[in-house]
């Protein structure tokens, strides 16, 4: 089938501003939309940028907004945003971080406030003789969390970061926290409440659903913030 992709182009040595160029090409329905990405970029277009790396939906590199919605163009194939031939599929970058070129964008904000919650184990005590050890009920509560590629889809969904509250630390950021937070091995709720328990923490979430609903991992992210707000208000309560 014929398709026609308008990709949102921008050079920030060249260009005063975004705009949009069509490529129309020839493409399966099953085939992927990285694939047809990629065609442009080899046989079309090379001055076309952008990211991707495994392509098999594991690596997160290659997140954009696909027809206004958040996905992995490795994941998503021709057919899912096609209805007919001559459709146009609209490609644009990410929301709410800079364009670096075309459809990549400079992720340096994001992974700093995604490193900012402390997203590694910070136990009582070393291990001493033997690793530490859980029930699979303990496991499960964060298990679901650990599916997190950090793609970024989330963080350009969200309506509180691309509105009022451009500081806010975003999903991600507090789906890592929660994997740590909802770990029983773990004991570092106090420092990471010197970040989730601010204004632009956790309680800048209005629970939009947004980031649930593009999670290309189907981690219910939402969920997830509202149990990290609730261990923090526990752990306000006691007495530490």
């Amino acid at each position: 089938m014929n398709i026609v992709l308008r990709i949102q182009r921008f050079n920030p040595e060249t260009d005063k501003a975004p705009y949009f160029h069509d490529y129309s090409l020839e493409t399966a329905p099953s085939d992927r939309i990285l694939d047809a990405l990629l065609h442009v970029k080899h046989y079309m277009d090379a001055t076309l940028a952008v990211r991707k790396s495994c392509a098999h939906g594991i690596c997160g590199s290659d997140a954009m907004r696909i027809n206004g919605v958040e996905r992995l163009a490795c994941k998503t194939l021709v057919k899912d945003v096609a209805a007919s031939d001559g459709a146009v599929i609209t490609l644009e970058p990410l929301q709410s971080l800079p364009i670096e070129r075309d459809l990549m964008v400079d992720q340096s904000v994001f992974f700093e406030k995604y490193k900012s919650v402390k997203p590694f184990l910070i136990p009582a005590k070393p291990a001493e003789s033997r690793e530490y050890t859980q029930t699979p009920a303990e496991r499960s509560r964060f298990d679901e969390a650990t599916r997190c590629i950090l793609c970024g889809a989330c963080y350009s969904s969200c309506p509180v970061l691309a509105g009022k509250s451009p500081g806010f630390i975003g999903p991600a950021a507090i789906l890592s926290a929660a994997r740590f937070v909802q770990d029983s091995r773990d004991t570092g709720i106090s420092v990471r409440t010197e970040v989730l328990d601010t204004p632009d923490g956790v309680w800048a979430c209005e629970n939009h659903f947004e980031c649930t609903k593009v999670c290309p991992r189907g981690i219910k992210v939402t969920k997830n913030i509202n149990e990290t707000k609730r261990a923090i208000t526990k752990f306000k309560e006691s007495d530490h």
